[in-house]
């Protein structure tokens, strides 16, 4: 990559990035490489300031952040954390320019997404409802796929940073909560997968079979998933440092369950799912990776995984 692209050229926008995490670092990193005068802030000081040593600007507040910002991108968990971020102390819905858009990526239920849209646009800023996926290693590369909708000005507003960031982008209507919903599918499966991914790996090893030569058959075969192919290799490895945490999708299918609930339409294959993710998340590994779902169903049949599980 070249020095120019390296550094943040006055042709472009300032843009500030909420949440330092594994995600939002590298978001914030892809729009410094793009040339953006960034500024990044997060809760964990240590995250702020390893990104002010890579070239960065950090930020003591979301508002400080934001300030003069024509982008800020949130990039935090749920519903909850992005109203704090909007409108809570500190928050960046009044330091940001009018005309600025917020690009929010957490995911939620659309409601909440629609909620906090007027909310905001109340005020003559505009919100761009675009939930992410690809995980920390795209967000790095500038190569996510980003699941957005909203208005055609806010589209305008956020569109450079939305090419730096992801590879591929899917303009899902004119309406924030468009995106939110779609995001909410993917999860839905995401979800299920993974814990059908874990019980089959489990299940495996209780019968005896090699379970590296398990994923070698299965990833070439019919009954492989993405996500097959993606979290057994943590289990393989007997390696739990998160990568996605089970209380994600202890969130996320948590948010299923509500929209399915509301709108009187059953969900059963993701609430079995879901209740997975609850008893792992029960045993205590709520923050480790959620292939733990194996573990747990090592734990309760006194299967042996990898690394000394069950």
């Amino acid at each position: 990559m070249s020095v120019q692209q390296d550094q943040p050229s006055s042709a472009k926008a300032r843009v500030a990035v909420i949440g330092l995490g594994s995600m939002g670092f590298g978001m914030a990193s892809s729009l410094r490489r793009a040339g953006f005068d960034v500024a990044g802030c997060d809760v964990d000081r240590s995250a702020v300031e390893r990104f002010a040593a890579e070239g960065g600007r950090g930020a003591e507040s979301p508002a400080q952040a934001a300030e003069g910002a024509d982008i800020v991108v949130s990039v935090v968990v749920n519903a909850a954390q992005t109203e704090a971020v909007l409108f809570g102390r500190g928050g960046v819905a009044q330091a940001m320019p009018e005309g600025a858009v917020f690009v929010s990526s957490a995911t939620m239920d659309p409601e909440a997404a629609r909620r906090l849209a007027a909310r905001l646009e109340e005020s003559g800023r505009h919100y761009l409802d675009a939930p992410i996926s690809g995980g920390a290693r795209r967000a790095a590369e500038g190569a996510l796929t980003i699941l957005a909708s909203g208005s055609p000005a806010a589209f305008a507003k956020a569109r450079p940073a939305l090419d730096a960031m992801a590879s591929t982008l899917y303009e899902l209507g004119d309406a924030p909560g468009q995106g939110a919903a779609f995001k909410m599918i993917n999860q839905l499966l995401a979800g299920v997968h993974i814990a059908a991914a874990c019980e089959a790996i489990a299940f495996a090893a209780r019968q005896g079979l090699d379970i590296a030569k398990v994923y070698e058959v299965i990833t070439a075969s019919a009954g492989n998933s993405w996500m097959f192919e993606n979290r057994v290799p943590h289990v393989l490895d007997g390696d739990y440092t998160p990568h996605s945490a089970v209380d994600i999708f202890v969130k996320d299918l948590g948010i299923i369950q509500d929209m399915a609930r509301a709108a009187k339409f059953p969900v059963p294959v993701s609430a079995a799912a879901l209740q997975m993710f609850l008893m792992t998340s029960a045993a205590g590994m709520g923050r480790d990776d959620d292939a733990s779902v194996a573990r747990l169903y090592a734990q309760v049949t006194g299967t042996k995984l990898p690394g000394g599980e069950g």
